[in-house]
C-alpha cells in the first residue's frame, strides 16, 4: 500500500472513530479459534514480532519509548511508576507473554496479520484483550488509546471495522476484550487484520495487547440432558444407564449439518455415525469412573469437513461418579447398660438400621443403656455428595453382665464395732467407699466405719462387664453421759439439771435420787435439804452398753457475804468469794474504791475477787460492794464494804 492510499485510509478511520461504535461479539456459538495469537510464554523478553506484523521498533528491555514496543511477560516501574505494573498476561499467568506498546507522536497502524483458511460466506467473531497501562494517580490527564480495528481484503477492502472509543485509565490494571462479528464474501478465504491508534502518543496512549482470536460465529446451541436442559448428567460406577444428549438449534445455518465430538486424552475427535442433533450415549456397570465430555460441531451443509467453517456447541460432561468408600465399625463387645458407639464414615449422608428396630440419620448415633436384644448387625447405608451409594455393616457383640449377689443388704453395729461384708457372682469386686473396710477389692472385707455408710460394690465378670449392689451399715452411736455442771441453790429453793446425753435409741435414768420430780427426764428439777449428788445413767436400747456421770447441788442456809479478805499469797483467805451467789444466774456483783471507780465487776458467773485491778493489787483498805440478785421483783439488792487486808 501507497504512503498516500494509506493516510487515505487513515483519516477515513480517524472520522469512524469519532462515532460511539459498541462493541458486537458473537451472541451464538463460536467454534475453536482459528488464529489465537497469545504472543507464547517464557522468560523475559519474548522474541520480536515479524517485520509483515508492525512497523514499530522492537526493543528487548521493558518499558519501550514512544513508537516502540516489547513482548513481556511482566512490566515493573516504568516511567517513574507512571504505568502499572503487571505481574502476567490478561489471564494471569505469570510467564505469558503480551505485547506493551508504547504509541508513535503520530496516529498509525500498529498490528498488522493475514489469517487464511476462512469459508467464504460465513460469520467470524474476532476479539482481542487490551489494557490502558497508565496509572492515573501518577499521571493524570495522560493521554488515552484509541484503537480502531480493521478486517480487509487482501487487496485493502474494509469489510468490517470496529472502533474502542477511548480506553480509559483504571486505578489498578485491567484488562478489556473489545471484539466484533464479520461475513466474508463468496469465494474470500482470506482476510487482513489490521489496528490502528487513533491517538497521538508522547503523553500517555500507552497500551497492552494479548489473545488475539479468530472464531466461527453460528447459531445458538442450546443443550439438554435426557430431556432437561442443562449440559450436565451424572451416574454411579456400577449402574447402567443411558443418557440422551441433544442440542437445540437456533436460525442461522440455510441447512446445517453435524457431527458429535468426544474428547479423548484432551483431543477433540468426532464419534463416526454421530450426525444428528441428539446423541444417545450407554454406559454399563463397568464404565470407569470419571469425566466424559461431549459437544457438537454445526456447519452449513458442504463445510462441515473444514474446521475453520464450524462452530461448536457448550461441552456435555456426563460424570461416571465412584461409589464411597466406606467403613463402618462400633465400640464393642460392649457390656449391658453401657453406651453403644456407632460410626460410620465415606460419605456425606447415612442411614442406619438395625436389631430392636433400630434407624438412625446420622454418621455416629450412639444407643444409650444398651441391652441383650440390641446385639447383631446393623447395615448403614451411605451415599456421598454426589449421590452414590454404598452399603456397609458391623456386627455388634454383647457380652453378658455378671449378677452381683449380696449376703444382706442392711447391718447394724454399735460404734467401735464391725461387721463382715460379702457378695459373689464374679471374678472382681471393688468396694466404695473404702473407708472402714479392711480391703477394698475381695469379696468379703470387715467393715467397721465410724458412720452410717452405704458400702457400693462393683462386680467385674471375665468379659469386664460389671453389675453392682449396696449393704447398707448403719453405725448405733454408743450412750454418753453429761449430767450437767455441779449447781447451787438456796435452801428451801428447787432448781432444773442441765444435763445431756448422746447415742442411739437411748434412755435417761437418775439414780438413787432423791428430791427429784421425774428420774426418766433428762433434765429434771430438784430441791434437796442438804447438799446432794445426782447419777445419770444413760442406756442404749440396742444393745450398745450404757454411761453414768455424777453432778452436785449445794445447798446453802442464805447468801453469806464475807466482809474482809487476806490476799498475801498464803493460800488462807486469799480471795473475796461469795459461793452462794451461784444459785443466782443472772447477778451482777461490782466493787468500787473510795472515789468512786469501778475496780472489779462479775456476772452470772462466780468469779472471786484476788485484790487485783488490771494485774495490779490494790491498796488495803474498805471498799464498796453492790450487788443485783436479779430475782425480777424488785428485792434482791444488796451493798456494804469489804475490807482487804495485807
Amino acid at each position: 500500500m501507497n504512503v498516500r492510499l494509506r493516510s487515505l485510509l487513515i483519516s477515513i478511520l480517524g472520522l469512524i472513530a469519532t462515532q460511539e461504535i459498541h462493541a458486537q461479539l458473537c451472541q451464538g456459538s463460536l467454534g475453536d479459534p482459528i488464529i489465537n495469537t497469545t504472543f507464547g510464554a517464557g522468560n523475559n523478553p519474548g522474541a520480536a514480532l515479524s517485520a509483515a506484523t508492525t512497523n514499530y521498533q522492537y526493543i528487548a528491555a521493558d518499558c519501550p519509548n514512544d513508537g516502540s514496543y516489547t513482548v513481556r511477560s511482566n512490566t515493573s516501574g516504568c516511567f517513574g511508576g507512571n504505568w502499572h505494573s503487571l505481574s502476567g498476561d490478561h489471564t494471569g499467568d505469570a510467564n505469558g507473554y503480551f505485547m506493551l506498546v508504547n504509541a508513535s507522536y503520530s496516529p498509525s497502524a500498529f498490528y498488522l496479520d493475514t489469517v487464511k483458511g476462512l469459508c467464504g460466506g460465513s460469520t467470524y467473531e474476532f476479539a482481542a484483550w487490551v489494557i490502558n497501562v497508565i496509572d492515573p494517580s501518577k499521571a493524570p490527564g495522560s493521554i488515552e488509546p484509541n484503537l480502531t480495528f480493521s478486517i480487509e481484503k487482501t487487496d485493502g477492502t474494509v469489510l468490517q471495522t470496529y472502533n474502542t472509543n477511548n480506553i480509559p485509565t483504571s486505578s489498578t490494571p485491567a484488562w478489556r476484550q473489545f471484539g466484533f462479528f464479520f461475513t466474508t464474501p463468496g469465494g474470500i478465504s482470506n482476510v487482513v487484520l489490521r489496528i490502528f491508534n487513533n491517538a497521538p502518543g508522547g503523553n500517555g496512549n500507552d497500551l497492552g495487547l494479548d489473545d488475539i482470536t479468530f472464531r466461527a460465529c453460528g447459531p445458538q446451541l442450546t443443550p439438554s440432558v435426557n430431556g432437561i436442559a442443562g449440559n450436565t448428567g451424572a451416574t454411579c460406577e456400577g449402574i447402567s444407564k443411558s443418557f440422551n444428549l441433544s442440542f437445540s438449534v437456533s436460525a442461522g445455518f440455510n441447512n446445517p449439518s453435524f457431527q458429535w465430538q468426544q474428547n479423548i486424552a484432551g483431543v477433540w475427535t468426532d464419534i463416526p455415525g454421530a450426525n444428528a442433533a441428539s446423541l444417545v450415549r450407554n454406559f454399563t456397570a463397568t464404565a470407569p469412573p470419571g469425566g466424559n465430555t461431549y459437544r457438537l460441531a454445526v456447519a452449513e451443509a458442504g463445510n462441515l469437513g473444514s474446521l475453520q467453517c464450524r462452530v461448536v456447541s457448550p461441552v456435555i460432561t456426563i460424570q461416571v461418579n465412584k461409589i464411597p468408600v466406606t467403613t463402618a465399625v462400633n465400640n464393642g463387645p460392649v457390656c449391658p447398660g453401657n453406651i453403644l458407639q456407632l460410626t460410620a464414615a465415606g460419605g456425606a449422608q447415612y442411614s442406619w438400621s438395625g436389631p430392636n428396630n433400630f434407624s438412625a440419620g446420622i454418621a455416629a448415633p450412639v444407643v444409650n443403656n444398651i441391652a441383650a436384644n440390641n446385639a447383631g448387625k446393623y447395615y448403614v447405608m451411605v451415599k456421598n455428595a454426589e449421590g452414590c451409594n454404598h452399603l456397609d455393616s458391623t456386627t455388634v457383640v454383647i457380652n453378658p453382665a455378671p449378677a452381683a449377689q449380696v449376703s444382706f443388704t442392711a447391718a447394724a453395729i454399735c460404734k467401735g464395732d464391725s461387721v463382715k461384708l460379702s457378695v459373689g457372682g464374679g471374678t472382681g469386686y471393688s468396694w466404695q467407699p473404702a473407708t472402714g473396710l479392711s480391703a477394698s477389692s475381695i469379696a468379703n472385707p470387715t467393715a467397721a466405719p465410724l458412720i452410717t455408710t452405704s458400702y457400693i460394690v462393683t462386680v467385674t465378670n471375665q468379659f469386664m462387664c460389671t453389675d453392682t449392689a449396696a449393704i447398707l451399715v448403719t453405725v448405733l452411736n454408743k450412750p454418753t453421759a453429761d449430767a450437767g455442771p455441779d449447781r447451787i441453790i438456796i435452801a428451801g429453793n428447787s432448781i432444773q439439771l442441765q444435763a445431756n446425753a448422746t447415742g442411739t435409741n437411748i434412755i435417761y435414768t437418775w439414780v438413787n435420787a432423791l428430791n427429784i420430780n421425774d428420774p426418766y427426764l433428762l433434765r429434771p428439777t430438784v430441791n434437796p435439804k442438804v447438799d446432794a449428788k445426782y447419777i445419770l445413767r444413760v442406756a442404749s436400747s440396742n444393745g450398745c452398753g450404757s454411761a453414768l456421770d455424777t453432778m452436785n447441788v449445794f445447798v446453802y442456809k442464805g447468801l453469806y457475804i464475807p466482809n474482809a479478805f487476806t490476799p498475801n499469797g498464803d493460800n488462807i483467805n486469799d480471795t473475796w468469794n461469795i459461793p452462794a451467789l451461784g444459785a443466782y444466774p443472772n447477778f451482777e456483783l461490782s466493787v468500787f474504791n473510795r472515789y468512786g471507780q469501778l475496780i472489779f465487776r462479775s456476772s452470772g458467773f462466780n468469779k472471786p475477787w484476788d485484790g487485783k485491778f488490771k494485774g495490779m493489787n490494790v491498796t488495803a483498805g474498805a471498799y464498796i460492794y453492790y450487788i443485783d440478785l436479779k430475782t425480777g421483783n424488785g428485792l434482791g439488792k444488796l451493798s456494804g464494804t469489804v475490807m482487804l487486808i495485807r
